[in-house]
């Protein structure tokens, strides 16, 4: 078993700049999984966003606090707390936080297709 949070050592080691507008952390990757890519959490200030890109795997974003924009490709939509969005491999999306608070979410991304 591996137990993983945002405290951890590793965890905090891992802060990055996400996509231009939010901060986070690998809560598990390569190094620990063998189906997936990654577990990540992100967090994303009131007005902010992580602008529109495309990845070369499929991936899922759930919502964890807050409320936003989601925009996949052509479809967009409004998302609130234990919402779940699954971005197929190399569609553009792109996430803007339109509440109060800081907007959270999981994203957990599969492997890179050979």
């Amino acid at each position: 078993m591996i137990l993983r949070n945002l405290n951890h050592p590793e965890v905090k080691a891992t802060r990055y700049q996400a996509h231009g507008g939010g901060v986070a952390h690998m809560i598990l990757d390569t190094r620990h999984l063998q189906t997936l890519m990654f577990l990540a959490h992100a967090s994303i200030a009131p007005g902010k966003k992580l602008t529109g890109h495309d990845d070369p795997m499929e991936e899922i974003y759930i919502i964890q606090t807050g409320r936003g924009r989601m925009q996949v490709d052509e479809e967009a939509c409004e998302v609130t707390p234990g919402d779940a969005i699954h971005i197929p491999t190399g569609s553009v999306h792109e996430l803007t936080n339109t509440g109060e608070g800081n907007l959270t979410i999981l994203v957990v991304a599969g492997l890179i297709p050979a």
